[in-house]
């Protein structure tokens, strides 16, 4: 049911997120800086086919020596609540609501 689709869904998300985290861990190892969502596509150290999954979408935020990753949904799914998660250069992906 619904609990099974939103589990499945949020695996995905999270398996986005780490991939994000981990081309910004190339990027900046081999740039010495951290990079747009763009930037990690063009550059190649990003393979992702599509910037969203089931109604989420991804956005990149860098700041100096930081980065942030967040996955916010875009609701209105038959009153489910769907968390945002965000991943920065810890690598550990949290749920901020």
């Amino acid at each position: 049911g619904t609990v099974a689709t939103q589990a499945i869904s949020l695996t995905g998300v999270k398996n986005d997120l780490n991939a994000i985290a981990q081309a910004e861990r190339l990027y900046q190892a081999q740039n010495g800086s951290y990079a747009t969502l763009d930037e990690l596509i063009s550059s190649g150290a990003l393979q992702m086919g599509r910037r969203s999954r089931d109604g989420y979408s991804y956005e990149v935020e860098v700041s100096g020596n930081s980065f942030t990753a967040t996955a916010r949904h875009s609701g209105g799914t038959g009153g489910i609540r769907w968390p945002t998660l965000v991943v920065d250069q810890t690598m550990e992906i949290r749920q901020i609501d």
